[in-house]
Formats: C-alpha cells, sequence, structure tokens
C-alpha cells in the first residue's frame, strides 16, 4: 500500500501541473494497483485484515457492554422512613412506657395423683377444655381389683351386723321374759341375770361391728378414690397449651422414675386470666399509680391499641435491673392475646377517649411521593431494590405526612426524597432509617 500511494502522489503533482490536459483515470487506476510480489514483500496475506478489524470492533463493543452494565446496577444511596398507620400517634398523653410479656394468672400444668402408665391421652395443644372434662386415663387394673375387694368387705361387714342386730334383739326378748318369771319366782334370778348379761354383750358386739362396717366402708371410699385418680381432670376451663405426655408414659406427682417418669400430662391456662407484668426503672415508678389508665400494643399486632388500666404496683425492687414490677390489666379480651407475647405498655394521664374510626391507609412524609410519567409515586425498600407503587394520596394534610389509603402497608420502608434517577427495580443503598 505504501509503493501505491507513493506513486499516486506523484502522478497526482504531474496531474496539477498540466491544469489544461485532461486526466485519463485508466492510468490512473494503473498507478493504483498492487502487484502480488509487492503484497508478498510487505507480508500482507489476503484474509489477514478481516480478522484484525473484527477483534478491534468486538474488544470495543465489550467495553461499552461492561460500562453500561456498572452503571445501570450501581446502588443509588436513599434515605428512608416507615410507614405508619394513622392511629399510631394517640401516645400523645403518655407519662411513661415500659415493655413487658403477657402473663397468665391461672395456669396449671396437670398431672396424676398417683403413679401410673397412660393408657390415653385425650388432649392435644390448643384444644379448648372445659372444667371436669376428661383429659387422660391411667392403667386402672390395680385399683379396680382394690375397689372391688373393698366394696365386698363393705358388704360382708354389713352382713355381720345385721346377724348382730338379730342377736341382740333375741338376746334382749330373752332377758325381759326371764327378769319377768324371775320375779313371779317362776325361775332362778341367776338365769335372769345370765339373760341380761348375754343381751348387754350381743349389743357391744353389735355397735363394734358397726364400727368395722364403718371401717371397711372408709376404705372402700378410699380404693374408690385411687381408682378415681386414674382419669385425669381439668381443674378449670381453659386452652392446652402444652402436652407433656404420650400413651405409654409413666406419669408420677414425684417423679419417682427420674428422667423415665412424666410429672406431667399438659398445661392449661385460663385465657380470662391474662394480664400484662411490665417493669418500670425505679427512677419513674412513682409516676405509675394503682387504677391508672394506660394502652398495650402487642409487638404481633402493633397497629392494634389496646385499653388498659393499672392492677397494682408489685412493692418489690430487682436490685439487678433496678426496676419495679407493676401488673396490668387487659381490657379487652381476644384469641390473638396469648402468653408470653411482648407488649409495650403507655402510662396515660387520662383514659383515652374512644376515637371516631381512624382513616383507612398509612401515613408517609409528604417527601416520599414523587412525579413519574405524570403520576404520584412512592418506593418502597424491598430488599436492595427499589419497588415503585403508584399512589392516590389523600387531598387533607397530616402535618408534613401524607395519607395513602392503598398500595402502601404500614412498616413499609419509603424512599424520602427519591432522586430523579431511581426508577422501579432499581438497586437502593439505605443510609438512614427514621420514622
Amino acid at each position: 500500500m505504501a509503493l501505491a500511494v507513493r506513486g499516486f502522489v506523484g502522478h497526482h503533482s504531474s496531474f496539477r501541473g498540466d491544469k489544461g490536459v485532461g486526466v485519463d483515470n485508466g492510468h490512473l487506476l494503473k498507478e493504483l494497483r498492487i502487484e502480488r510480489g509487492q503484497r508478498e514483500e510487505h507480508g500482507q496475506g489476503p484474509g489477514r485484515w478481516p480478522w484484525i478489524v473484527g477483534a478491534i470492533m468486538l474488544v470495543l463493543a465489550a467495553a461499552g457492554g461492561i460500562g453500561w452494565w456498572v452503571l445501570g446496577h450501581r446502588a443509588i444511596e436513599v434515605q428512608t422512613a416507615t410507614a405508619v398507620s394513622p392511629a399510631s400517634g394517640g401516645e400523645a398523653g403518655a407519662v411513661l412506657q415500659a415493655t413487658g410479656y403477657v402473663t397468665a394468672r391461672r395456669q396449671a400444668t396437670v398431672s396424676a395423683q398417683i403413679t401410673g402408665t397412660l393408657t390415653a391421652v385425650l388432649i392435644e395443644e390448643g384444644d379448648r377444655v372445659s372444667k371436669g372434662q376428661v383429659l387422660a386415663r391411667l392403667e386402672d387394673s390395680a385399683y379396680r381389683a382394690s375397689l372391688d375387694a373393698a366394696l365386698a368387705g363393705v358388704q360382708a361387714a354389713q352382713a355381720q351386723v345385721a346377724q348382730l342386730q338379730a342377736q341382740s334383739d333375741q338376746s334382749r326378748h330373752d332377758a325381759s321374759r326371764l327378769q319377768s318369771l324371775a320375779a313371779r319366782g317362776l325361775v332362778s334370778k341367776q338365769q335372769a341375770e345370765q339373760a341380761r348379761t348375754t343381751a348387754v354383750s350381743t349389743e357391744a358386739q353389735l355397735n363394734a361391728q358397726r364400727k368395722q362396717a364403718l371401717v371397711a366402708q372408709a376404705q372402700a371410699a378410699e380404693a374408690r378414690v385411687n381408682f378415681d385418680y386414674t382419669v385425669v381432670h381439668a381443674p378449670f376451663g381453659g386452652v392446652i397449651t402444652t402436652k407433656d405426655a404420650q400413651v405409654g408414659e409413666i406419669v408420677s406427682p414425684l417423679s419417682a422414675g427420674g428422667g423415665f417418669t412424666r410429672t406431667g400430662v399438659g398445661t392449661i391456662v385460663d385465657m380470662d386470666s391474662l394480664e400484662v407484668d411490665v417493669d418500670v426503672n425505679e427512677a419513674y415508678i412513682g409516676r405509675v399509680k394503682a387504677d391508672m389508665p394506660a394502652e398495650a400494643v402487642l409487638d404481633a399486632y402493633p397497629d392494634w391499641r389496646i385499653p388498659a388500666h393499672v392492677i397494682a404496683v408489685v412493692p418489690a425492687a430487682d436490685r439487678g435491673k433496678a426496676t419495679v414490677k407493676v401488673r396490668v390489666a387487659l381490657e379487652q379480651k381476644d384469641a390473638r392475646i396469648v402468653p408470653d407475647m411482648g407488649v409495650r405498655v403507655s402510662f396515660l394521664e387520662q383514659k383515652a377517649a374512644v376515637a371516631t374510626q381512624a382513616p383507612k391507609g398509612v401515613l408517609v412524609p409528604a417527601k416520599a411521593i414523587a412525579q413519574r410519567d405524570g403520576r404520584n409515586v412512592v418506593f418502597v425498600v424491598a430488599g436492595d431494590k427499589a419497588v415503585r407503587r403508584d399512589v392516590a394520596p389523600v387531598a387533607q394534610d397530616y402535618g408534613e405526612m401524607k395519607l395513602l389509603p392503598a398500595a402502601v402497608q404500614a412498616g413499609d420502608r419509603v424512599v424520602v426524597s427519591p432522586p430523579d434517577t431511581l426508577r422501579d427495580g432499581a438497586a437502593v443503598l439505605v443510609k438512614e432509617t427514621g420514622k
């Protein structure tokens, strides 16, 4: 190629010198032609240039794609706020807040009062039982035999009482008759006295047998009680929270068998006795009084505010935690409230008035609402991505907040002042989270 260019330039110079003479195009083409020997001399084969050009284009395309991928996936730093329920602002009148747990004032781990092997367990976790309901049964063959023997002893004692009763009656009649005959001199006084002695002795035997009959009845009652102990009953109505034993296991109130013996069949909780125990810092316990109004919020249901009041301030402090326990009564009973749930209690200056129905939806900062394609939108952070939600905010202002009737749930994190570059599905990096 270099030889051809030089030849062309030399000829072009002569052409420019003769402005009036016509150009011979064929001669110019001949000058541009490269002979095979010249190509071989310069080491340029017929298939080399297309490969070189193709490799350069691939490198450029790859560099451009990597740059586009980096720019498209770079996380955008954003600030977020948590969407809250309109009813969440009711703690303005709170004197103090404390955390604690739901507890049951009435609960029991039910066990048999005798040692025995379970033949039936009639409960499962979550079952609601009534007072006196049968929960389990123990092997009762030995106790049944003892009861039958005791009942037979009662019958034998009663039969002996009846026999001695008849003998006593006869002895009294004989003594009375002989006493009359002795008075008329028909029999000796000694015979009359012997008859009277026999009557008194028979009466004494009758009384002793009556006592024996009472003993037999007591033994039968004891055998019946032991037999009844083979059936485990619910001491009160409630809900089964744990099932602690299975058929074939030995239960005992004394755990005589060590680790192989169960001490309970199941645990019953009276759900009507649920209340809240909270620990209040001793520095603020003076603010809490008995019968003081309060509100409880379960950790599991943060939007549900339960009316409550203080039952009592327990007159004992925990020196390790520097707290005092306060018992709080829940004024609403609900199946959603279960023992050991975490609770936040707000102690109020005065009882919260029954408010009108709170508007539906959630409150978000007004700055979280942006315009995209002529629509009001918010971006909800899900994991490390921003998800666009089209919203229709209510015209009424709630301070610096806006009410969104739909599309956003309480607890969602929304982007505050979303940048113009933020789009649906974009990767985000949360700098700071606030309310």
